[in-house]
């Protein structure tokens, strides 16, 4: 039976002419240029679509260049050979250019005729969609007006058939077609939305924004490794601090990290939410410094107040400091795998980060020694400098072990340590040593 994914019909073709827009081969990789030659001399149509028409349109240098056309992957691949094929849910040709891969998808259509290849979910979701069409099915069939403009190779011209050129220069995110079939059909384009607004400082349309919160729901539905995927993109492309107050503007936060949101809405003080947001500053300036950022530190922040919210329920419940901080590293890590697919590389280096902290108060110099070499050690300290923009509290650990790690006897010295940190580094007090029973000499 055919199926259709949304009926809202095209807009009149507009053709804007080179000198009434900025695109310029010059900022169009030389590779893409040579795809969209060839294809060109081989009789098919192809564009440059999508983030990159949007971005040089916005004055950024893209990233990725994709390219639509009406060949089928099997005649891309004929005229390529560094030419591979991907792809179940969609078809798509790449072509490989040492390090750079151009994407090429053929036309796909908006209505299946039952000639094709279109699978959905029965709440609405698409599973497979490579039903081939012409370029006004192809637009038509993409997520927001923004990325639904054709860059012609032939004559330097940008084509819109969905109103996304004014769009773009409106300066906002609108989907195409309805906006909660849209999001039933990849509820992931909420997330999309967040993410490209926070990107390009673009609002979100009205009518795209409004059913977001009562949809957020259907996040539970989307592939957990594909939003761990999409998570790195929200918060590591140089937009963390404008993702985040997106997320949590249009209700996606609860959906994505519902303890974190549970927790940062119980924190009457707002303490837990402006640690949050320095380090989300602090990683948007490390991506534009082009410094790395581990993903272990990313959701070590992020999953923080969920941390903090349940190690205080079990020490309220009389489990001792260190096995709760365990415990409560293990059950937040459980949980949130349910909905994000953190991979072990990141979710240990991550728990680690956090049980660190404990050693943090304890002066003694051995244990100093001890959490000086740790391989985390690093990591956790530029988290306890985050911990003090949220209270003044970490104020003198933080001075103890910014001097320490340059002189840690000085330190040490000039920062006794407190009755207190006769705890080990775990925070559970050493037990006493055994006195070995001295043997009888034969002379006795």
């Amino acid at each position: 039976m055919p199926t259709q994914t949304q009926t809202e019909p095209l807009t009149e073709l507009r053709s804007i002419p080179r000198d009434q827009h900025p695109i310029s081969r010059k900022g169009i990789s030389a590779s893409a240029l040579r795809v969209l030659y060839k294809l060109r001399e081989g009789g098919h149509e192809a564009y440059l679509v999508g983030g990159a028409v949007r971005d040089l349109l916005v004055g950024l240098q893209p990233k990725d260049f994709d390219i639509a056309t009406d060949a089928t992957p099997e005649q891309v691949k004929a005229l390529f050979r560094n030419c591979r094929l991907i792809g179940r849910r969609f078809r798509l040709a790449h072509v490989v250019f040492g390090r750079e891969i151009i994407e090429v998808a053929t036309f796909r259509a908006n209505v299946d005729d039952g000639s094709g290849d279109r699978e959905l979910h029965e709440g609405g979701r698409l599973l497979r969609d490579n039903v081939y069409g012409s370029i006004e099915d192809d637009a038509i069939r993409r997520d927001f007006t923004a990325n639904a403009l054709y860059y012609a190779i032939e004559d330097f011209s940008v084509r819109d058939y969905t109103g996304g050129f004014e769009d773009v220069q409106n300066r906002v995110m609108k989907l195409i077609g309805d906006p909660e079939l849209r999001y039933r059909e990849d509820p992931v384009r909420m997330l999309r939305a967040v993410r490209l607004a926070a990107k390009l400082d673009f609002g979100i349309d009205p009518g795209t924004a409004a059913p977001i919160p009562h949809l957020a729901h259907l996040l539970a539905e989307a592939a957990p490794a594909r939003l761990f995927e999409e998570c790195l993109k929200l918060f590591l492309s140089g937009h963390a601090e404008a993702s985040f107050l997106g997320l949590e503007r249009h209700g996606l936060l609860p959906a994505l990290f519902p303890e974190s949101a549970a927790a940062l809405a119980a924190n009457r003080s707002g303490a837990l939410r402006r640690m949050l947001l320095e380090g989300l500053r602090n990683t948007d300036a490390r991506v534009a410094a082009e410094e790395p950022v581990s993903p272990a530190f990313l959701f070590a922040l992020l999953l923080w107040p969920a941390y903090c919210r349940a190690l205080m329920a079990l020490q309220a419940e009389g489990v001792h400091a260190a096995e709760a901080q365990r415990r409560a590293a293990d059950r937040v890590t459980l949980h949130q795998l349910g909905t994000v697919a953190l991979p072990r590389r990141f979710s240990l280096p991550m728990q680690e980060i956090w049980l660190l902290q404990a050693r943090f108060p304890l002066r003694q110099r051995k244990r100093v020694v001890r959490t000086l070499s740790h391989p985390r050690f690093r990591a956790a300290f530029d988290f306890l400098v985050l911990r003090q923009a949220a209270s003044d509290d970490h104020a003198d650990d933080v001075a103890f072990w910014q001097e320490a790690q340059q002189d840690p006897d000085h330190a040490i010295a000039a920062h006794p340590p407190e009755a207190s940190a006769g705890d080990d580094a775990e925070g559970q007090a050493p037990r006493p040593r055994r006195r070995r029973r001295r043997r009888p000499s034969a002379a006795e």
